[in-house]
C-alpha cells in the first residue's frame, strides 16, 4: 500500500512555519521564498493554524485588510486537518477532495513530520499508474520480463 511516508522519503520533511504574530506579508515572503502554497503556523513547538493562498484571498485582499499590518494569526485557518505517515495515498487524496484541502500537515507522535499537497499526491499517483499501465502492457504484448 502507497502511504504517506513513502511521499515524505521522496520530497523531504521540511515543514514551513510562521509565527501567529508576523504580518501577512511576511508569511506571504516566506511562502513563495519557499515556492510553497501554505506555511503552518506555529507558537512555539505548537503548531495553532495553517496559512494558505486561498486564506490570503478570502480573508485578507476580500476583506481590504492591509497584509502588512494584519497578523497572520487573524488569517490563518485554525481548524487544520491532519494525517499520519501511515495514512494512504488515497485516503488523504479523499480527505482533500472531501474538505477542499490543497496542504495536509503530517504529524507522527504528536509533532509535525511533514506537509503534502495536493501536487505531491497527484503526481505521486500519476507516476505510480504510469508505471502499472507498462507493466500492464509490456505483459499484454509479450515483453514482461520473466
Amino acid at each position: 500500500m502507497d502511504t504517506i511516508e513513502r511521499i515524505l522519503q521522496e520530497k523531504g520533511r521540511q515543514v514551513h512555519t510562521v509565527r501567529p504574530g508576523a504580518t501577512v506579508l511576511e508569511a506571504v515572503e516566506a511562502m513563495c521564498a519557499a515556492k510553497v502554497g501554505a506555511v503552518l503556523v506555529c507558537d512555539g513547538g505548537t503548531c495553532v493554524g495553517i496559512f494558505s493562498e486561498r486564506d490570503l484571498m478570502t480573508r485578507v485582499i476580500l476583506e481590504h485588510r492591509d497584509p502588512r499590518t494584519m497578523p497572520v494569526g487573524d488569517a490563518m485557518s485554525r481548524d487544520v486537518v491532519v494525517v499520519e505517515p501511515e495514512t494512504s495515498t488515497n485516503e488523504a487524496m479523499a480527505i482533500m477532495t472531501e474538505r477542499r484541502l490543497r496542504h495536509l500537515p503530517v504529524v507522527e507522535g504528536g509533532k509535525v513530520a511533514g506537509v503534502v499537497s495536493i501536487g505531491d499526491l497527484v503526481r505521486w499517483n500519476s507516476r505510480h499508474q504510469q508505471f502499472h499501465i507498462r507493466m500492464l502492457t509490456n505483459y499484454i504484448t509479450g515483453q514482461y520480463p520473466g
